[in-house]
């Protein structure tokens, strides 16, 4: 008797559907360039929201999640390419590029608020040093808002550096999203 024939499906599988180059060459893409951008800054918020000592954990706690998170998926992502393993992985990338970039972008813009939102309450807050004395005093202002913190001069400005990189590495995700939209409809 005759084998039986063999099916298809079970011994073939189709490319998958991948339109950035792999290896090395993924860095000479803008599409790579702003995934190593993302990275970068994204790594800067995580160290610059962990470094504030986190005078809002119910806010920025949201903020260090996101950074640490879409720090480590990116660097998966990128690494998946310039190892090749994208490659024999059977997935459409394009449409995986385009949804991962829709969610990393909107959990960003969050994070980018609720940073924002954390430095701008410190409602005038501000330590002095009392004239002849080695104590320093507390002069609060009026407070603007329900949240309100007391930020020193050094963790203010920490907070307004990571809140710009929070909104840089926003930008990027939306560079990224629309890039990887263009290639998935291409």
């Amino acid at each position: 008797m005759s084998e039986p024939a063999a099916n298809p499906a079970a011994t073939s599988f189709p490319a998958p559907a991948i339109s950035l180059p792999l290896g090395l060459e993924v860095l000479r893409t803008y599409s790579g360039a702003l995934v190593c951008l993302e990275i970068l800054f994204g790594g800067l918020v995580w160290i610059l929201v962990a470094s504030s000592n986190v005078p809002v954990p119910l806010l920025q706690g949201w903020v260090m999640f996101v950074s640490v998170t879409t720090f480590l998926l990116s660097c998966a992502y990128l690494s998946l390419f310039i190892t090749g393993l994208a490659d024999r992985i059977n997935t459409d990338w394009n449409f995986l590029d385009v949804v991962y970039h829709f969610i990393a972008l909107l959990f960003y813009f969050a994070a980018f608020v609720l940073e924002a939102a954390t430095t701008a309450a410190n409602g005038g807050a501000h330590i002095t040093k009392l004239a002849n004395s080695t104590e320093s005093v507390l002069c609060i202002t009026y407070p603007r808002g329900n949240i309100f913190t007391v930020l020193d001069d050094r963790e203010y400005s920490i907070n307004v550096v990571a809140t710009i990189f929070a909104f840089v590495v926003t930008l990027c995700y939306g560079c990224s999203l629309v890039m990887g939209f263009k290639r998935w409809r291409m």
